[in-house]
């Protein structure tokens, strides 16, 4: 494992109901859905493996436990916490997973933000550098989002602002979590894990981004197309 990731637990969002994939034939559950002949919750999995990191917290649906069974016979060689609980939003299903009992750091992805195996390590790695309090998004340039949010940041990478109705960065699906913000109690009311982004931005958070050029939010049949497409040039 490496020294920059030692501490670290993982986490992935998987508990999506995949309603643009099935509207456009794809029949099999969201997270077993394959870019390029690997299913989209193997990719992440073996993403964070690559990163040096075994132990996961996931959370899947309730009508996709063949999901939570593929990852037990797919990895049996890492350490895996399977929440299966069906939420009301990705912002339900982010607290489940960054709330529980860990004290320490977390790397939560969805299951859905593809993306490189060496891009993922690179944004791990960076975002390990940044001080232990920071919360680190990371951001891309490549915008494949029906409703992206927009992330403005300074010269040392510190977000300024997010949910300009445009800009030159995206939130890319991928987040460093520090231990006291796990802890923190949000306000009733926040609807979605944007929201939810905001809020710590202007409780004062220190909220830093670091961009991965190619990631791919993996919700129609054309980002399926297009994260192959990438897949095949970087190969």
């Amino acid at each position: 494992m490496s020294e920059w990731s030692a501490d670290l637990e993982g986490g992935i969002i998987a508990a999506g109901e995949g309603s643009r994939l099935r509207r456009a034939g794809f029949l099999l559950p969201k997270p077993l859905v394959s870019v390029a002949g690997v299913p989209l919750i193997a990719a992440v999995i073996e993403n964070f493996i690559a990163a040096g990191i075994s132990q996961l917290r996931i959370i899947v649906n309730e009508s996709e436990q063949d999901c939570a069974d593929f990852v037990r016979s797919r990895f049996p060689g890492i350490r895996t916490d399977i929440i299966v609980k069906t939420t009301r939003s990705s912002l339900e299903s982010f607290l489940q997973v960054v709330g529980a009992s860990g004290a320490g750091r977390m790397l939560v992805s969805t299951v859905d933000a593809w993306c490189g195996a060496e891009d993922f390590v690179h944004f791990v790695e960076a975002a390990c550098q940044r001080h232990l309090d920071a919360t680190v998004l990371a951001v891309t340039p490549l915008v494949a989002d029906e409703k992206p949010l927009w992330v403005d940041v300074d010269d040392e990478g510190r977000v300024t602002a997010l949910g300009k109705p445009s800009g030159k960065l995206v939130t890319a699906g991928m987040y460093l979590v520090p231990g006291h913000v796990r802890r923190m109690q949000p306000p009733a009311g926040l609807g979605r894990l944007r929201d939810y982004l905001g809020w710590l931005h202007r409780s004062g958070e220190p909220l830093y981004a670091e961009i991965v050029e190619k990631v791919v939010d993996v919700d129609r049949a054309e980002d399926v197309a297009l994260a192959e497409a990438l897949g095949r040039r970087g190969a």
